[in-house]
């Protein structure tokens, strides 16, 4: 068996590409100790390598920089199976490491670096993220349905790229809630995993159970008061009879105005819907919570209703319809005791949809949607539970994956609780 070297910082994904082809095609690849901001900095590296990236490949031949090419280059040796049987299959392994540049690594990146500290977050760019690795996982689950491996009937470079693609996301975000949904891609993902070949280069691998967040950024701190000259205490004046300022009367009216809702007076209902609020946050949602949902809905206490954005000719761009949506949630806190729904933006741009699915207290939409400006903006309609496409149409909207009734792909969207 043949050595190479490859210059890296530890635990490097891209660079395991390689080494788990290596493992397949008969060719050691060592990770000599490498020092970030020192050693890709000498000249002697610059001249090797001109990028001063990692990582970076040491043949016999000579050098390769860029972690694809270097696996590309591993899998390619003579006798070599992982680049398929015919330049047909060969194209297809090419096309899904692109897919795993292009569709994985790009959004992974805006949702695992803020976690890993390395930029600040964005939550705008870590909800699209989120999204784009959905439309992913969607791909590769549709794929992967009928199919062992990407392409052919054994493991190819294709496998290996994609799954090392995921590796992270699998360890620190694709909680069972999250992954719930794609079972073949997960199905797939272990059986790689468990590979020899790549169980050697990368070792066990124990998947995410609870999704890493970023941290929050700690709040400046406040600045010490001052301390006022002091002054001899004046005669203490007799009270004034209270007067209510503007805030304090529109506050008391808010909290008058809440007491008066027209569900409170209603018979209470035999589902708890902060119960159900709490199952969706802390369960999957198909395994757990759904089923929650079915076995305690109170037909005579709650109704779903979807829906519809009358103008969807205007959302162009993703961050405008999010934007839209957030806007739409903010106006909603006196909903919260009421309702609980699920805001999705559908399709790419410039074609964008929106469209909601809600679970109100009542059997009508309660007078604090109605009040809202966002309201008369959709289309309502009324679900029927009994009916197995709007029961499905419900699952879908609130497990964020589906057919959700024939709308394009989902994108992303907001939960309201």
């Amino acid at each position: 068996m043949s050595s190479w070297k490859i210059h890296t910082y530890p635990n490097n994904p891209r660079v395991w590409k390689a080494q788990i082809a290596g493992k397949y095609v008969g060719v050691e690849i060592e990770t000599p100790a490498f020092e970030m901001g020192k050693d890709n900095k000498s000249k002697e590296f610059l001249a090797k390598f001109p990028v001063g990236k990692v990582p970076v490949l040491e043949t016999p031949e000579g050098p390769v920089f860029e972690s694809n090419a270097i696996a590309r280059h591993v899998a390619r040796q003579e006798g070599s199976k992982l680049y398929g049987s015919s330049s047909y299959e060969a194209a297809l392994i090419d096309q899904w490491i692109d897919f795993a540049s292009n569709e994985i690594e790009l959004p992974s990146a805006a949702w695992l670096y803020p976690i890993l500290d390395i930029v600040p977050e964005n939550r705008e760019a870590t909800s699209k993220a989120k999204g784009d690795i959905r439309k992913a996982l969607d791909i590769l689950s549709h794929h992967l349905e009928t199919r062992t491996f990407l392409v052919g009937e054994r493991v190819s470079l294709a496998d290996i790229v994609v799954s090392m693609a995921l590796y992270r996301l699998y360890k620190m975000v694709l909680d069972p809630g999250f992954r719930k949904g794609w079972r073949h891609v997960n199905r797939w993902f272990l059986t790689l995993v468990h590979q020899p070949e790549f169980a050697s280069v990368i070792g066990e691998v124990q998947l995410c159970e609870k999704m890493m967040v970023a941290k929050a950024a700690p709040k400046p701190a406040a600045a010490p008061k001052k301390e006022a000259p002091k002054k001899e205490a004046a005669p203490k004046p007799k009270p004034a009879p209270k007067k209510k300022d503007d805030d304090e009367e529109e506050e008391n009216e808010f909290k008058e105005e809440k007491k008066k809702s027209k569900l409170d007076s209603l018979p209470k209902p035999k589902m708890d819907l902060d119960e159900w609020k709490r199952t969706y946050s802390n369960s999957g949602t198909r395994d757990v919570a759904l089923p929650w949902l079915w076995q305690n809905f109170d037909a005579e206490g709650y109704s779903f209703w979807v829906a519809d954005y009358k103008f969807n000719d205007e959302c162009q761009k993703l961050f405008m319809t999010a934007n839209l949506l957030g806007g739409f949630v903010q106006r909603l806190d006196k909903l919260r005791k009421y309702g609980f729904g699920s805001l999705v933006i559908f399709g790419e741009e410039p074609k964008l949809q929106v469209s909601c699915v809600w679970l109100f207290r009542g059997a009508e939409v309660p007078d604090e949607m109605k009040e809202t400006d966002d309201y008369p903006n959709y289309e309502w309609k009324q679900l029927d539970h009994k009916d197995e496409q709007a029961k499905k149409l419900v699952e879908d909207f609130f497990a964020w994956d589906g057919e959700f009734g024939g709308r394009p792909a989902f994108s992303q969207g907001k939960i309201f609780k």
